[in-house]
C-alpha cells in the first residue's frame, strides 16, 4: 500500500537508526506529542533502534485521557437523564469518571450509544424528534472540524434536539504548558502530523524560537517516527531550534484553510482544564455564542462541579513525561484495561494502555 509498506522498510529503518547513532554525541530527551506516535514506538519496538543517548517520552497527545474529570461526570448525568441518547467514540464510553463510566450508565438503563460520526448523532436527532440527543465530542483540532460540521449541519436542518458537549484541547497551548512547568526536562518534540493536516505549523514557530526547542511535524509510521527523530537530533546537536516538517507528504504551512475558517465560525478558544494536568489557558474549543443553542453544557446547566482522581493513579505525571505508565504501582494490577483507575489505560492511544498491550507482551 502506497505512503504505508514503504515508511515500515525494516532496511530504511535500520539505515535511519544508522544516522542517529552517528549524529547523537550526548543525551537528548524527546517528546511524541501524539498517542498514534506513542502506539507505534511500542507497537514496532522502535526504542530498540535508537541509541542509549536518546529517551523517549510520551506527552499528552490523547484527547480521551486528557478530558477532563468533570466533563467525564457530566455527560454521564445528562446521560442518566430519561429523555436522553448520549453518543460518542467508542474509547469514550469506557473511561471512568470519578465513580462509573458511561457504559455503566447504558447497563443502568441509560441511552448511551457508540457512533463513528457526529453525523450519526445528527441524524439520531432527526429520527427521534422526541429525545434530546447529546454528543460527546472529544479529540484535538483534528476532529474538531467535522464536530463543528454536525452543529452547522444541524442548524441547517432546524433540529431543536440536537446538542454537544465540547472537550476539545489545543496541541500548542500544551506544550507551552510543558516546556514552561518547573523541571521539565524535554528537550525536543516530535509534533502530531494529523494535528498539523488541519491547522498547520505556523503556530509551532513562536515556540520553537521562544523556548530554543526544536519541534518536528513527524507521521506515524516506523520510518515516519526515526525521521522525525533524526531530525530533531541534528537540531540538537547543532544547538539550532526551529520547525521541521518531516510528514511533508500529507503536512503544509498553512494547514487546511476550509477546516479553519469551520473552525473560526463555530468555536471559541477557552481555558481548559486537562485531565492529570489541571488548566491550561486558551487550550480549549467550546461553542461560539451564535451556536449555543447546541450547546450541552449550556442546555442542562450543570455549572461547575468538582471530581476527585483516584489517589493510585498517576496520569497526570505520565502524560507531562515525568513518568513512564511501569512507574505506576497500580499499572497491570489494580489498573488494567479491563478495570482501569484511569484514561491512559482505555484509550486506544493512551500510553498505559500501550506499555500493557506491547511491553506486557514482550515479557
Amino acid at each position: 500500500m502506497k505512503y504505508v509498506e514503504e515508511y515500515r522498510d525494516l532496511k530504511l529503518v535500520r539505515k535511519i537508526s544508522e544516522e542517529i547513532k552517528k549524529a547523537v554525541t550526548r543525551p537528548w530527551v524527546i517528546m511524541e506529542i501524539c498517542g498514534g506516535q506513542t502506539h507505534s514506538i511500542l507497537k514496532y519496538n522502535l526504542e530498540e533502534f535508537l541509541p542509549k543517548e536518546i529517551s523517549l517520552v510520551h506527552g499528552p497527545g490523547c484527547p480521551v485521557c486528557v478530558t477532563s474529570l468533570e466533563l467525564i461526570d457530566k455527560a454521564i448525568i445528562i446521560a442518566s437523564e430519561k429523555d436522553v441518547i448520549m453518543t460518542s467514540f467508542g474509547d469514550m464510553l469506557r473511561v471512568p469518571g470519578s465513580e462509573k463510566d458511561l457504559l455503566k450508565v447504558k447497563a443502568e438503563g441509560g441511552d448511551v450509544r457508540m457512533v463513528y460520526s457526529p453525523l450519526d448523532a445528527v441524524k439520531l436527532a432527526e429520527d427521534n424528534p422526541d429525545k434530546k440527543i447529546v454528543f460527546f465530542a472529544v479529540g484535538f483540532e483534528t476532529t474538531a472540524p467535522a464536530n463543528a460540521l454536525s452543529v452547522v449541519e444541524a442548524k441547517r436542518r432546524k433540529l431543536k434536539n440536537y446538542s454537544i458537549l465540547s472537550s476539545h484541547v489545543l496541541v500548542p497551548p500544551a506544550i507551552e504548558a510543558i516546556l514552561s512547568s518547573p523541571g521539565s526536562r524535554i528537550q525536543g518534540f516530535l509534533a502530531a502530523g494529523h494535528v498539523c493536516t488541519i491547522m498547520g505549523y505556523e503556530e509551532y514557530i513562536p515556540l520553537a524560537e521562544k523556548f530554543k526547542t526544536p519541534i518536528v511535524i513527524t507521521g506515524f509510521e516506523p520510518v515516519d517516527i526515526l525521521q522525525g527523530i533524526l531530525a530533531t537530533v541534528k537540531q540538537l546537536e547543532k544547538g539550532i531550534a526551529r520547525v521541521e516538517n518531516q510528514y511533508s507528504r500529507v503536512v503544509t504551512r498553512e494547514g487546511n484553510l476550509p477546516a479553519q475558517n469551520l473552525l473560526r465560525d463555530v468555536y471559541t478558544i477557552i481555558d481548559r482544564k486537562w485531565r492529570g494536568i489541571g488548566n491550561i489557558p486558551k487550550s480549549g474549543f467550546a461553542l461560539a455564542e451564535k451556536y449555543a443553542a447546541f450547546d450541552a453544557d449550556k442546555i442542562f446547566n450543570l455549572g461547575e462541579i468538582v471530581s476527585p482522581e483516584s489517589p493510585l493513579c498517576i496520569a497526570g505525571e505520565v502524560l507531562q513525561g515525568h513518568k513512564k505508565p511501569t512507574d505506576c504501582p497500580a499499572f497491570g494490577k489494580e489498573c488494567i484495561p479491563e478495570n482501569p483507575l484511569g484514561a491512559p489505560m482505555v484509550s486506544s492511544e493512551g500510553a498505559c494502555a500501550a506499555y500493557f498491550h506491547y511491553k506486557k507482551r514482550a515479557k
